[in-house]
């Protein structure tokens, strides 16, 4: 049974006794005026990666659920304190993706605080929701699905461009079902059941793919980069001959983690270490890379959005429009991708030690404001830190 805004019985001291506040500096952010909702503006907010912080792999990390216990009013200051999450992962909708997170995490996470790393699409709908575009990542035709979802009303998969053949035109799933091997595209990979299920029948000699957007981290690499490959050479015409297009096709990558945290022992590759595969083949063929688009963390843009989206879940928790945000707390495990990216945005920024970060491993390129052992660690400093910031 999902449990929203669950409360522990026994209350969560914040303040450790050699730095306990007196009890006059809470009661003079409770008599701040308040709006005429009857909430006052937050004195801090936080953005928390997921993977790494909240979470590894398929288990929740345990110090998560007692950290969005304090969020939720378990604190000193009595009040709710906001946050969104935001990650470079995706590969599924919003609303499906919180819907998991909420039964998971025990606390109910909405579409309204969560960000994933395609997310940012949203912006540049208008421009592509009636052309062709090449969505790629994740399992058979998730992304799609995804993209569907966000206005993209004509998204293919490279499973699509491996089920066309060029020969017979586009097959249908029963003739497709009645070949033992569907040949020409990539002739070193035959689609499985479900993965022929999944696909469109499309003639791509006349469909002229306009862009391409990296949702998630491609599980076919070999593929994914032939497909990549025919549609920037031709023109977006796959199958048609090398040329140099009068308008160059945008490439666009939603996640640059070269690594990420999972399950397993060490960090594995991610979306990152694709891009950097793909690149790499396409100087080879052409003597340059190819030039793309960078969203997720630590792009400006992606904070940019993020800011936005915070503060929008700022004026929806206290009624009324932002004039000024609060102290930012991103949380995260990764130097790279969290602690750059808030360091960049002015944002404070707390590493915490739960995923891709090891202390063994040496000091981060990037400093973050703060270190901590774990999200819940991180959560007790940051409102520690602003009730001695009130006190001033």
């Amino acid at each position: 049974m999902l449990r929203c805004g669950r409360l522990p019985s026994r209350s969560i001291n914040i303040t450790s006794t050699a730095t306990q506040r007196p009890t006059r500096l809470i009661k003079r952010w409770i008599q701040l005026p308040s709006n005429p909702e009857g909430s006052r503006d937050a004195p801090l907010a936080f953005a928390f990666d997921i993977d790494g912080v909240l979470i590894r792999g398929s288990n929740v990390i345990p110090a998560a659920k007692r950290a969005l216990s304090i969020l939720e009013g378990n604190n000193p200051l009595k009040t709710k304190i906001p946050y969104i999450l935001l990650t470079n992962g995706g590969g599924i909708g919003e609303a499906e993706r919180c819907r998991r997170l909420s039964k998971e995490l025990d606390f109910e996470i909405k579409e309204t605080q969560y960000i994933q790393a395609h997310t940012i699409l949203k912006i540049v709908v208008e421009k592509y929701a009636d052309v062709p575009v090449l969505v790629l990542g994740g399992l058979n035709d998730d992304v799609r699905k995804v993209a569907q979802s966000y206005g993209f009303k004509r998204a293919y998969t490279p499973l699509d461009v491996k089920a066309w053949n060029p020969t017979y035109g586009p097959l249908t799933l029963l003739e497709a079902h009645n070949l033992t091997h569907i040949p020409s595209v990539w002739p070193f990979y035959d689609l499985t059941a479900d993965e022929l299920a999944s696909t469109r029948p499309i003639d791509f000699s006349t469909t002229p793919i306009q862009a391409i957007f990296v949702f998630h981290d491609p599980r076919n690499w070999a593929l994914d980069t032939q497909v990549i490959c025919d549609v920037l050479q031709s023109g977006g015409i796959i199958g048609g001959p090398y040329r140099k297009p009068d308008i160059p096709i945008e490439l666009v990558f939603c996640n640059p983690d070269l690594i990420w945290r999972a399950d397993f022992e060490r960090p594995r590759l991610g979306q990152g270490a694709f891009r950097e595969a793909f690149q790499a083949v396409y100087k080879a063929l052409t003597g340059a890379p190819y030039p793309h688009v960078q969203y997720g963390k630590p792009t400006t843009a992606t904070y940019k959005f993020a800011e936005q989206v915070l503060r929008d879940r700022l004026a929806e928790m206290q009624g009324k429009p932002v004039k000024e945000m609060p102290q930012v707390y991103m949380v995260g495990d990764n130097p790279e991708s969290d602690i750059a990216g808030a360091n960049a945005a002015g944002w404070n920024s707390v590493l915490v030690q739960t995923g891709v970060y090891d202390p063994a491993d040496g000091p981060p390129r990037h400093t973050p404001t703060h270190h901590a052992e774990d999200v819940e660690a991180a959560v007790r400093y940051a409102i520690e830190r602003e009730i001695k910031r009130l006190a001033a």
